[in-house]
C-alpha cells in the first residue's frame, strides 16, 4: 500500500530569512506605509512648530476624506481583478478595465499574474497544507508572511490561461514596477512642483499625498486581515462589515468559496447592502452603463 507525500504548509516548506525576503512585498506592506506616517508626522510637528507654516482646522476633514477616497479607489482596481480577472463572474470592456488596471498599480498589487496565480492555489487547497495563506497554520503567516517570503516556484508559472488575451492585463503586468514609479513617485513631484511654483500650501500637499499613501495601506492590511485571516473565522457581524466597508465587500466571506464566481457578495436589493459591497455595486454601475456583461450572481444574492 503507497501513501501519498505529505504536502508540507507553506509557512514551513518555504526558507524565511532576510536574504530571502522579498524587498519589494516589504517596501508595500510596512516600509512605504511608514514613510506616510513619518510624513503626517512631520508636517504636523512643523506645521505646529514653524511661524512660516500655517496649519488649518479644516486640513483635517480634507485630509480625512482623501483617505477614504484613496481606500475607494484601491478597491475599484481590486473588485474587478478578484471577480472579473481571477473568478470570471463577468465581463468589463476595456475602458472599466483600464480605470481597474491603474487603480490596482494604486493599491501596489504587483504583479497582476502572481496575483491570480496565488489567488487560484489559495481557493485549490483552502484551509489546508498547500494553501498560501492558510490562516489555521499562522495567523501571522496568512496576514503578511506568505507576501514577504516567497517560493521561486510560485513566482515562475505563467499568466492564467483565460487571461493569456487580454492585453490590458499583460500591460499592467509587464509594467507593473514603472507604472507604480510612476503613480507613487512621479506623480506626486510632479504635483509638488506645480503647487511650489504657483505658490500654494506645500504642507497642505504633504498631508494629502501622506493621506493617500496612509490610506493606501490601510486598505492592502484591510484586505489581507480581513480576507486571508478574519474571513477564514468566525466573527462578529459588526467586524465584518466594519472589514468589508474598507475591503469593499470582499471580506464579506462567508459564501465566497461555495459560490466564487458571483459578482456579488451580498444580496442585490437593500441599500445598505450596495453600501457594504460596493465593489459589487461598481460592477452593477458599469453594466447600466453598458461597460459589464454577463455578470453571474448567487442565487442567494440574486
Amino acid at each position: 500500500m503507497t501513501t501519498s507525500p505529505r504536502i508540507l504548509a507553506r509557512s514551513e516548506a518555504i526558507l524565511k530569512s532576510w536574504k530571502t525576503l522579498n524587498w519589494a512585498s516589504a517596501f508595500s506592506a510596512f516600509i512605504y506605509p511608514a514613510l506616510g506616517l513619518a510624513l503626517l508626522v512631520t508636517m504636523i510637528v512643523l506645521g505646529l512648530a514653524l511661524e512660516g507654516l500655517t496649519l488649518h482646522w479644516w486640513y483635517a476633514p480634507i485630509a480625512l476624506a482623501v483617505t477614504a477616497f484613496t481606500i475607494f479607489m484601491c478597491n475599484m482596481g481590486i473588485g474587478p481583478l478578484h471577480r472579473i480577472w481571477q473568478h470570471r463572474a463577468g465581463e468589463i470592456k476595456w475602458p472599466a478595465q483600464v480605470f481597474a488596471m491603474f487603480n490596482c498599480i494604486l493599491a501596489m498589487q504587483g504583479s497582476l499574474r502572481d496575483w491570480v496565480n496565488y489567488h487560484s492555489q489559495h481557493h485549490r487547497f483552502a484551509d489546508k497544507p498547500g494553501d498560501p495563506h492558510n490562516p489555521f497554520e499562522s495567523k501571522r503567516w496568512a496576514w503578511v508572511g506568505w507576501i514577504l517570503w516567497r517560493d521561486e516556484k510560485d513566482l515562475e508559472r505563467p499568466m492564467p490561461m483565460w487571461l493569456k488575451e487580454n492585453k490590458v492585463v499583460l500591460f499592467g503586468d509587464k509594467f507593473h514596477i514603472t507604472l507604480s514609479l510612476i503613480l507613487h513617485f512621479a506623480v506626486p513631484a510632479v504635483i509638488y512642483a506645480i503647487v511650489a511654483l504657483s505658490g500654494g500650501s506645500l504642507i497642505l500637499t504633504a498631508l494629502l499625498h501622506a493621506s493617500v499613501i496612509i490610506g493606501r495601506a490601510i486598505q492592502f492590511h484591510a484586505t489581507t486581515l480581513g480576507v486571508n485571516v478574519f474571513g477564514h473565522m468566525k466573527t462578529p457581524l459588526w467586524f465584518d462589515y466594519f472589514l468589508a466597508l474598507l475591503t469593499g465587500g470582499e471580506a464579506l466571506h462567508d459564501h465566497h468559496h461555495d459560490h466564487p464566481r458571483s459578482a456579488l457578495h451580498l444580496p442585490k436589493n437593500g441599500f445598505w447592502n450596495r453600501v457594504v459591497d460596493y465593489n459589487g455595486t461598481f460592477l452593477l454601475v458599469l453594466r447600466r452603463l453598458g461597460l459589464a456583461k454577463n455578470l453571474e450572481i448567487a442565487p442567494q444574492f440574486a
